[in-house]
């Protein structure tokens, strides 16, 4: 799902308790949102690698378990420092390493994707590919990382080449294949698959990831209570599991319009997860709630937390609605998208330099980015909103009412402010 920043709306066009079918019960989760403690960042095992890594260290394990543990460490509190504490270990791994070098480089790799960047990490596969690497384990990172980067029929030629039903890894990534084709169906029915393999290996980890993902999916395709039962299966692995906390806050939120208690569910997460991006879904609930002050407040929380360098390009496209739709900086906004399109030239990318075009009063130069790099090349809703948008601006209205029935059918994942946008058009 995405969580676009919007301006503020006119009041009472939609009211947050416009009804719904209840889906939710605070019965169910309550007891995942108290007694939230900030999660362990330190262990005897991890101060034992740590404590052996010097400035010339050659204690390879070492750096492998640690950067692992700096890994978990973000993974579960959203503090970019373990992950670029990770990267420095892995760096230094690759470095020196004589064995087992294309295993850093590949893990290498998966920090720089995590970091959004994407080049680099094309550039680590690169070198595990050529000092021999796994070969099935090489060629899903490139297809994960051409994904990343727009190359979607090299990508394809890569998941071709891992084509095996029965492993967990090829299902998954058939799975995101068919979702960026459109569909949602044969998606979904990968990842049920997968999802059955990560049970009958009762691994935690691939479980609590495919139930996130499967509730995403569900979710997309409007299977909304088996979407909440599944993040809550992932809390019940995982009570402080940020992620899917996030999930039953959206149902909460753009399908039973209870903004009050959506935010109560974030605020559950904000207390120990410090990720930039759930302030600005806090700052999106607020202001379809018409709550200014806490509107304010989110969005200040959200940029004093964005404006670490240490994310890099990690919160670009927040950072472009930021100065389309709160800052209004337009210039910055563009500058930002330019630098999007650079480094990853996805469809979304696109559509974050067309919106800029359009906010500029430069519909025509939005047109042509739509027509170029966006109509026919994806189907997430977000970025078709924008262009149909940039449709009506520039008269195309055929164009435009072709898209609306796709737009109206997925007013769930765009959230409760974009009906409005929809009927507008």
């Amino acid at each position: 799902m995405k969580y676009l920043l919007i301006g503020l709306l006119v009041l009472g066009f939609f009211s947050c308790s416009e009804p719904q079918s209840q889906i939710t019960s605070k019965a169910d989760y309550d007891k995942y949102l108290v007694n939230n403690k900030n999660p362990k960042t330190t262990s005897k095992y991890f101060q034992l690698w740590n404590n052996k890594i010097t400035a010339d260290s050659t204690e390879i394990l070492s750096f492998g378990n640690v950067a692992s543990e700096y890994t978990r460490y973000f993974k579960n509190t959203g503090n970019i420092s373990y992950l670029k504490k990770a990267e420095q270990a892995l760096s230094k791994a690759v470095e020196i390493a004589n064995i087992n070098k294309e295993s850093y480089a590949i893990s290498l790799a998966r920090n720089y994707i995590s970091q959004h960047r994407f080049k680099e990490a094309l550039q680590m596969t690169k070198l595990a590919d050529s000092i021999g690497g796994s070969n099935k384990e090489t060629q899903s990172l490139y297809f994960d990382v051409h994904m990343e980067l727009g190359n979607f029929a090299k990508a394809e030629r890569y998941l071709d080449s891992i084509k095996n039903f029965s492993e967990f890894g090829y299902l998954i990534r058939l799975a995101k294949w068919n979702d960026y084709k459109g569909d949602l169906d044969t998606t979904i029915k990968m990842m049920e698959k997968a999802m059955k393999k990560a049970e009958s290996s009762n691994n935690h980890y691939l479980k609590l990831w495919s139930y996130t993902n499967i509730a995403d999916y569900y979710g997309h395709a409007g299977r909304l209570e088996e979407s909440y039962h599944f993040y809550l299966k992932a809390l019940n692995i995982d009570p402080q599991n940020a992620y899917a906390k996030k999930g039953l806050a959206w149902i909460v939120f753009s399908h039973e319009r209870n903004g009050t208690e959506a935010l109560r569910i974030l605020d559950s997460v904000t207390a120990y997860h410090k990720a930039p991006d759930y302030y600005a879904l806090k700052a999106e609930i607020a202001n379809f709630m018409g709550d200014e002050i806490a509107y304010e407040n989110n969005m200040t929380n959200y940029y004093n937390q964005a404006q670490n360098e240490a994310y890099g390009p990690m919160y670009n496209t927040y950072q472009i609605n930021y100065y389309i739709d709160y800052d209004r900086h337009l210039k910055r906004a563009r500058r930002l998208a330019e630098i999007e399109v650079e480094n990853r030239p996805t469809p979304e990318s696109y559509s974050y330099l067309a919106s800029t075009y359009l906010e500029m009063g430069r519909e025509q130069e939005a047109l042509k980015i739509v027509e170029a790099h966006i109509i026919g090349k994806t189907f997430e809703p977000g970025i078709l909103l924008n262009a149909a948008k940039i449709f009506k601006a520039n008269q195309h209205f055929e164009k435009v009412e072709a898209l609306k029935p796709e737009l109206i059918g997925a007013v769930y994942e765009l959230g409760p402010a974009a009906k409005k946008q929809i009927y507008d058009l």
